[in-house]
């Protein structure tokens, strides 16, 4: 017992210095400033270049909204089947590679609505349709003197832009404020001549996408288009060019929050929010996530390898053999408890009795200062003399107990009491454990 005591104080000691030295050595990252620059467009990030805001606000308006863990392949499974609205908002912590573009454009062609909030468009994600391109131009470009938090700096020299015509994306937009990093989106057709640059006011409701195949410009000034959508396949694509309009920080300024709503709530269904190339896919370890930056997963793996450790040790010997010891594990009291138990069998009361009254007669005895053949009557006088004892109940006592010993009928009922009587009596004399009785105690404990 002892000595798996001091090993169990040694590994808590083992463990306790592990705890500090973990602690003392530890130094906590501070958190990075959002930065316009270097933004997380994430529906999970709260800070000003976040889209947590219009995630929650959709979310408990009514509107079903999910984030997208999963590659954009899983669209064209079942557990994309309710997904309507697909949304990303750039730029993304994970680039898309090839086969995602491709399985995503597949996904639209088959009647998916995409949702592209970026400044910098990716080619691959809006695929040419027909004789039309869509690209992007970037005015200006954020530095790290921006503070995304501040609207004044996100916003300075910037006028609002109106809506050209009223749509279905337009509806209840007067007029939305983009950042002063907003880029322009420019329409070319192919079929005009090289480098003509298609005009966006040429565009009107009346034209039909579907049967055309021409974007439509909802929402755009001198410098181009902001809001341009057109169809692909059996599907749509939508892309706005800046996410200052969409994010924590720029939502709440002009009716940026109403022309959200109308782009992504257009069609009825699951909206997913694209976080698997925010760096939040479900590959992702979710327990080495919650941890990391903590000193909780290195002491996790150094008390790993400290029980691998002493499994490899267990049962080696570090010295020369030494023999067991021998311990005699039988106890003196195993032969009373064995003569008992015969005795209970056999109904032997008698016997018991005179076991336990033949000693307490000479402890009696002895107290009295009488011979141990003394007569009842002058062991209970000088008992009773010498101390507040009855002397007539303790000789009716000892009367009784040498009556059953000599025959007389006695019951287990009988036989408890009057072992009971005797042990008071010895217990108010002082005189039930004797050194003998002390010692057989410990043996059995």
């Amino acid at each position: 017992m002892r000595q798996r005591l001091a090993i169990i104080l040694t590994f808590v000691v083992i463990i306790g210095l592990l705890v500090i030295l973990n602690t003392l050595t530890y130094v906590k990252e501070d958190k990075a400033e959002d930065k316009e620059i270097n933004p997380n467009r994430s529906t999970y990030h709260s800070g000003p270049t976040g889209t947590r805001a219009l995630h929650d606000f959709l979310n408990e308006s009514g509107y079903k909204v999910i984030r997208w863990r999963e590659a954009p392949e899983k669209l064209m499974s079942n557990s994309g089947q309710l997904v309507t609205t697909f949304v990303v908002v750039g730029p993304t912590q994970v680039s898309f590679t090839e086969d995602e573009a491709i399985a995503l454009s597949h996904w639209v062609a088959r009647g998916g609505r995409f949702v592209l909030i970026d400044r910098a468009i990716d080619p691959a994600l809006t695929p040419k349709l027909g004789s039309w391109i869509i690209n992007s131009t970037e005015l200006a470009l954020p530095t790290l003197d921006v503070n995304p938090a501040d609207a004044s700096q996100m916003t300075r020299d910037v006028t609002a832009v109106q809506p050209v015509q009223p749509t279905i994306l337009t509806r209840g937009v007067d007029s939305v404020m983009p950042s002063r990093f907003a880029s322009r989106l420019s329409i070319i057709a192919s079929t005009r001549q090289s480098g003509e640059e298609f005009d966006p006011t040429d565009l009107t409701s009346e034209e039909d996408p579907v049967t055309t195949g021409a974007p439509i410009v909802h929402i755009s000034d001198q410098s181009g288009a902001l809001l341009v959508d057109y169809s692909y396949g059996l599907g749509s694509i939508v892309v706005l060019s800046d996410p200052y309009i969409v994010a924590n920080g720029g939502i709440r300024l002009n009716d940026n929050l109403q022309l959200a709503i109308n782009t992504l709530a257009r069609r009825e269904g699951l909206i997913a929010f694209d976080e698997y190339h925010q760096g939040r896919g479900i590959t992702q370890n979710a327990f080495a996530h919650y941890f990391a930056g903590t000193p909780v997963l290195p002491l996790a793996a150094q008390i790993v390898v400290l029980v691998l450790l002493i499994l490899w040790t267990n049962a080696r010997r570090f010295g020369r053999p030494l023999p067991l010891p021998q311990v005699d594990r039988r106890s003196s009291l195993e032969f009373v408890a064995s003569m008992a138990e015969l005795q209970e069998r056999s109904r032997a009361f008698d016997l018991a009795i005179e076991n336990i009254y033949t000693r307490t007669r000479r402890v009696l005895a002895r107290y009295a200062g009488v011979n141990y053949n003394s007569s009842r009557s002058e062991i209970a006088a000088r008992i009773a003399a010498r101390s507040t004892i009855d002397g007539q109940k303790l000789e009716t006592l000892m009367r009784q107990c040498e009556e059953t010993i000599n025959g007389e009928p006695i019951n287990w009922r009988q036989s408890i009491d009057l072992v009971r009587r005797i042990r008071e009596v010895e217990r108010d004399l002082g005189l039930r454990m004797r050194s003998r009785d002390v010692r057989q105690a410990a043996e059995n404990i």
